[in-house]
């Protein structure tokens, strides 16, 4: 069973329909006995940092994902906000967040070279692979992307970037530290390629 973290925001029904398609079994739930009990755990969604904090303390969930889902080696994806939350601290709201992965998240520049900069970034982006990742099998290299953010992660360790994209900075699009993965780029959004990503992640042997 995978676990879908409700944190009473985002779009999980997305993610859920995603899962089925591919044929795992899934279910959307904010219980913690059953995310502890959980073959894999997923934190998708989109929001604000701060927000999403406050939900998953409310729910008596950081520990739960720090320790018996992180921690204790279990499979675990972030997405969008997801990505986002795994990191130290967010200058979006000035959240602290859940420390799993050493680093910050930073707003997009408001300019590019004395040109207004859109924030935020809403679309298709080519995403480059910096090192291989079982994660990435049978996805080519610069393949496009969805995504819908503006703030974005900088992993304190350049090592835990398995992708990057250029959107007014190069930033990490897709970061791996053990069994945690995580994507800026919503996976359940990005056609078949995104569905062949959520699928190894089903399918790996952390």
């Amino acid at each position: 069973m995978i676990a879908i973290v409700d944190y009473k925001a985002g779009n999980l029904a997305s993610v859920k329909r995603a899962l089925e398609y591919l044929g795992h079994e899934c279910e959307i739930t904010d219980r913690p006995e059953k995310i502890v009990a959980a073959d894999r755990v997923i934190l998708p969604g989109v929001g604000a940092a701060g927000a999403t904090m406050e939900n998953l303390r409310a729910l008596n969930l950081v520990d739960v994902l720090r320790n018996d889902v992180a921690r204790a080696g279990k499979p675990f994806l972030g997405i969008c906000i997801g990505i986002q939350v795994l990191l130290d601290r967010s200058e979006e709201d000035r959240a602290d967040c859940l420390g799993i992965i050493p680093g910050h998240v930073t707003r997009y520049p408001r300019s590019l070279d004395g040109c207004p900069l859109k924030v935020p970034q809403i679309g298709w982006n080519r995403v480059r692979q910096a090192r291989r990742h079982p994660v990435f099998t049978g996805v080519p290299d610069n393949t496009h992307f969805y995504f819908v953010n503006s703030y974005y992660p900088i992993p304190d360790d350049p090592s835990a970037t398995i992708a990057s994209c250029d959107y007014g900075v190069t930033f990490a699009a897709a970061v791996a530290k053990g069994n945690v993965l995580a994507t800026q780029f919503h996976l359940e959004k990005s056609g078949s390629a995104g569905l062949k990503m959520l699928d190894n992640f089903c399918r790996l042997n952390f």
